[in-house]
């Protein structure tokens, strides 16, 4: 199990997650396109909250994978 770190959001003052940032976004999903969950990535669960809403709408408006294959 990875070592538990700082949340990246709080730790670098992001205020919002934005949707259209992909490679920021990119970074909390797995290799099948999964989003990451919290005890992985140690991001707190406000900004967790926050990121899955930004994943799920960059996906509906087609910047980023439904899945990976």
């Amino acid at each position: 199990m990875k070592r538990k770190v700082d949340c990246y959001f709080s730790k670098n003052q992001i205020q919002e997650i934005d949707y259209r940032n992909t490679d920021l976004l990119g970074r909390f999903l797995t290799g099948w396109g999964k989003i990451k969950p919290a005890r992985e990535t140690g991001v707190c669960a406000k900004h967790q909250r926050a990121l899955a809403v930004a994943i799920k709408r960059a996906r509906y408006l087609g910047l980023m994978p439904f899945v990976k294959r």
